[in-house]
């Protein structure tokens, strides 16, 4: 029963950055992995990194390598999606997810999910 809120989103120009955050209310967010997915009009929501619970391992996908760096403060209830070099393409809905299964990183694996906030990127 957490809730996740994310924030952080906006317009931004093409090769800026943006800095997400994700918040939860329960207090076991630190047994946790999470999760950042994202969701293009018009298609399926896709993974885009993933945390293991104390924050050592992070995983991403290959369209964001080099670019997006996922990280928590465990202190604070919180993960933070660092988006760096942004691409038009990389306009969506991201959303952050709770992950009791971190081995699988597909969608239904996750069992908790934020509202989502945009990301825009103009060309």
């Amino acid at each position: 029963q957490v809730q996740l809120v994310e924030s952080g989103g906006g317009l931004v120009q093409a090769g800026g950055s943006l800095r997400l955050s994700c918040t939860a209310s329960g207090r076991t967010f630190s047994a946790y992995a999470m999760g950042w997915f994202r969701q293009a009009p018009g298609k399926e929501r896709d993974f885009v990194a993933a945390i293991s619970s104390g924050g050592s391992y992070t995983y991403y996908a290959d369209s964001v390598k080099g670019r997006f760096t996922t990280s928590r403060d465990n202190a604070k209830n919180t993960m933070y999606l660092q988006m760096n070099s942004l691409k038009p393409e990389d306009t969506a809905v991201y959303y952050c997810a709770r992950n009791p299964t971190p081995l699988i990183r597909e969608v239904k694996a996750f069992d908790s999910w934020g509202q989502g906030t945009q990301v825009t990127v103009s060309s």
